[in-house]
């Protein structure tokens, strides 16, 4: 997986076998704390404006976690000065999180909120390429991919602060130029760059982290919504459907498409590797947990009205829905780019949720959030049926391979991917 940095002691390369560290799971305490506060945004705003405010900071958070998942794939994240660096950016990201509530509208006294939030944001990323370019030593290719990212960073660090400093739908039209300027800049540069791989199943276990931390957030919504309610069947009963939309959530991701996913990472090599990487999982995935928040936003406002018998309305209904159908989309999205493919299920039920969205808002909340976990309980049971009658093959995983080493079980891989490409039940 190309050329190794050089001997700096501050910094040590993984292996293929590397996997995520407690530190890295500690740096992600950050973003539970800078979701929840975008989550708590949502529900103070209640319009769709306010809701694509949310999700373009969303956009900006998912982008630096993607960019120190990648450092911490190319080095390990818990010594030196990758663990320095990123203790910083914690702290960085910290300061982000709280400057989300007034992110759009500053509040009296205190310093400009937008401000604070875009050079804090700033600071994050200019400090992963800095520990990036010293942990690159050695390799002049990736040296010059690091490189290349500062232009359209900058562009956007210009358009972010004239967004903060002008307000309005400037800010919003501003940032999503910014965003779209930083995320294609890197997306055509890393397409035939020299981005580095070194660990597929420290990528994959990754991302699966940041999946379980979205759907925390929907645990989290539930706990939020019954702030202040008495403990009754309503609550309860719409406390136990919540649980069950994580539960599904959770299913949907974890039990065949993620580990199916790693298998063909593991199989592809070099440039192959890399470009899947950045396709499936640094910008297929965003979709996935934009769905899980909107999802755990549309539950938090069913549980916080769990005893009314008045319709759900528009706002919570699209969104608990709307959310689903997102998350949905964004599986079809990581399955084609993985495997070539599209699950019928699963693109029939994303239709009927984004249809079924307006409808549900003349329903009570507990129907509502009732009828989501029935339309995803029926997409289990069938992928589940279908899973029976395709079983995956029983050959040497991913991680046995990593282990062993070795040309035989990378056959064995190979072996793995085009199998289930050819009988997965998703085709």
């Amino acid at each position: 997986m190309g050329k190794r940095q050089g001997s700096d002691p501050a910094v040590r390369p993984v292996g293929e076998d590397h996997r995520a560290t407690p530190f890295e799971l500690f740096f992600d305490l950050v973003y539970v704390f800078a979701t929840t506060q975008i989550t708590a945004y949502l529900a103070h705003e209640h319009s769709p404006y306010g809701v694509l405010r949310g999700l373009l900071v969303l956009a900006l958070l998912w982008g630096t976690w993607s960019g120190y998942t990648w450092l911490g794939n190319h080095s390990r994240a818990d010594e030196g000065l990758l663990r320095a660096g990123m203790v910083g950016a914690m702290a960085a990201m910290f300061v982000v999180a709280l400057a989300v509530p007034e992110a759009w509208r500053d509040a009296p006294g205190g310093l400009p909120g937008p401000v604070v939030l875009v050079c804090a944001y700033l600071l994050v990323r200019w400090v992963h390429l800095a520990v990036y370019a010293v942990a690159a030593t050695g390799d002049a290719g990736l040296r010059q991919q690091i490189a290349v990212t500062w232009p359209p960073l900058l562009v956007g660090a210009a358009l972010l602060l004239c967004g903060a400093l002008l307000g309005g739908w400037a800010q919003v039209l501003l940032f999503g130029v910014a965003l779209l300027v930083d995320w294609a800049g890197i997306y055509l540069t890393a397409r035939r760059g020299a981005w580095r791989l070194h660990s597929p199943a420290h990528l994959t276990e990754r991302h699966g982290l940041f999946v379980i931390l979205a759907l925390g957030e929907s645990t989290v919504a539930i706990g939020v919504g019954a702030a202040g309610q008495p403990v009754g069947v309503p609550l309860l009963t719409a406390a136990v459907l919540g649980v069950g939309t994580a539960v599904c959530l959770w299913w949907l991701y974890f039990d065949v498409v993620a580990p199916a996913a790693r298998r063909r990472l593991v199989a592809a090599h070099d440039a192959a590797r890399v470009s899947l990487a950045v396709d499936a999982y640094t910008y297929g995935h965003f979709p996935l947990v934009a769905g899980i928040v909107l999802t755990a936003l549309g539950v938090e406002g069913v549980v916080a009205n769990a005893d009314e018998t008045g319709p759900l309305g528009a706002f919570y209904a699209l969104s608990l829905y709307g959310g689903a159908a997102l998350y949905l989309a964004g599986h079809l999205l990581f399955e084609r780019l993985v495997h070539r493919a599209t699950s019928l299920p699963r693109l029939v039920t994303a239709g009927v949720l984004a249809a079924a969205g307006p409808a549900a808002a003349v329903l009570a909340p507990m129907a509502g959030l009732a009828g989501l976990v029935a339309v995803l309980t029926v997409l289990i049971v069938v992928e589940t049926r279908r899973h029976r009658r395709n079983p995956r093959p029983s050959v040497m995983s991913g991680d046995v391979a990593a282990v062993v080493g070795g040309p035989e079980p990378r056959r064995i891989e190979q072996g793995i991917a085009r199998i289930e490409i050819d009988i997965a039940p998703d085709n």
